[in-house]
């Protein structure tokens, strides 16, 4: 028995989930999100419980179990708290500016680097900190790792756009004679 599938999922007033066969929809005060519904597990709503149930022992049953929870309490915490990310830019002469769905970034290149958002992401900077906020957790993350892909930390002097909480495994620079 999958010990994340099995545990029920509270759900906080304000939340409705409607479940279909094919999705699973969350309503909340943030905004609405979509889960697939998974073809071999049953999602049950009663008094504010979320319950997932798998219908056989198969070993896809048993993967998709935990699967489903997962992104189910996902989305009802994105729903109501939303997920945050944030990123620091750390380099001589790297600036950024923007926010909203766009910013702009000096990052030591010949052109300033420019990124924009999608739909549902909002991005804040303070200073040499960019914070990606949204309700989706998978897009918060995949926005955040598009950003430190433009220009990674590399291990010498650290310089890049690292997560707020990476650590940077710094190397020795050359041996003298």
């Amino acid at each position: 028995m999958s010990r994340i599938g099995k545990l029920p999922i509270q759900i906080p007033s304000g939340v409705t989930i409607t479940v279909a066969d094919d999705a699973i929809t969350v309503v909340g005060p943030k905004g609405q999100l979509v889960v697939p519904h998974l073809s071999d597990v049953t999602v049950a709503v009663e008094d504010n419980r979320a319950v997932v149930n798998r219908k056989d022992d198969e070993r896809i049953a048993k993967a998709q179990h935990g699967l489903q929870r997962a992104l189910l309490n996902n989305a009802v915490d994105g729903v109501t708290k939303g997920f945050e990310k944030k990123l620091e830019v750390n380099g001589v002469g790297f600036r950024v500016s923007g926010g909203g769905q766009e910013i702009e970034m000096s990052l030591g290149f010949s052109h300033p680097v420019k990124y924009k958002a999608p739909e549902g992401i909002q991005l804040t900077v303070n200073k040499m900190e960019i914070t990606v906020n949204g309700i989706d957790k998978q897009l918060v993350g995949q926005v955040a790792a598009e950003i430190r892909g433009l220009k990674k930390p590399e291990p010498y002097k650290g310089k890049g756009i690292k997560y707020a909480d990476e650590v940077i495994l710094r190397k020795a620079g050359k041996a003298g004679k």
